[in-house]
């Protein structure tokens, strides 16, 4: 039986001998290169999580609005949504107010009822037809906003996405 013997050399470099390793010039090159993109990227998160505060407003109203129509449907007994443009909230079926987030406010309400100068009341009948109209939520600025439709006689809900000028 015959054994064949391999022989390899390992090399190991000496620790702190390795001239290799980064410039100072590139490691500022680098730095900078992160600096302009978080640059850019920034302003664009707060905008996106400005667009979120809107939006999810915007879908929880139309979702407290469908749910609503269901309940007058389903129960026969009409249904009311009250928006209350002063405190920036709605009441729903007259036992729960909900309180927009502080960044969100009501731009425009058309249609429905008006209770007072600032209140407006929209109706959901059994037939699944309601009281139409228009709500219009927008950021603080204004630079963001969501339409929430209300079509009279099919009682259909639609969010829609616009810019106010």
């Amino acid at each position: 039986m015959v054994f064949l013997v391999v022989k390899t050399s390992i090399v190991m470099l000496p620790v702190g001998k390795n001239s290799r390793g980064f410039s100072l010039v590139e490691l500022v090159v680098v730095l900078m290169l992160i600096g302009v993109s978080m640059a850019i990227v920034a302003p664009n998160i707060a905008k996106g999580l400005q667009d979120r505060e809107v939006r999810v407003s915007a879908l929880s109203l139309a979702a407290v609005a469908r749910d609503l129509r269901s309940r007058a449907l389903f129960d026969g007994v009409p249904q009311q949504l009250v928006v209350k443009l002063p405190q920036n909230s709605y009441l729903v079926a007259g036992t729960r107010e909900v309180r927009l987030p502080a960044e969100v406010r009501f731009v425009s309400v058309d249609g429905g009822e008006a209770l007072d100068r600032d209140s407006k009341r929209f109706y959901f009948f059994p037939n699944g037809s309601t009281v139409g109209g228009a709500i219009v939520l927008a950021d603080s600025e204004k630079a963001i906003s969501y339409l929430i439709r209300l079509d009279a006689l099919t009682g259909k809900i639609e969010v829609s996405r616009g810019n106010q000028s």
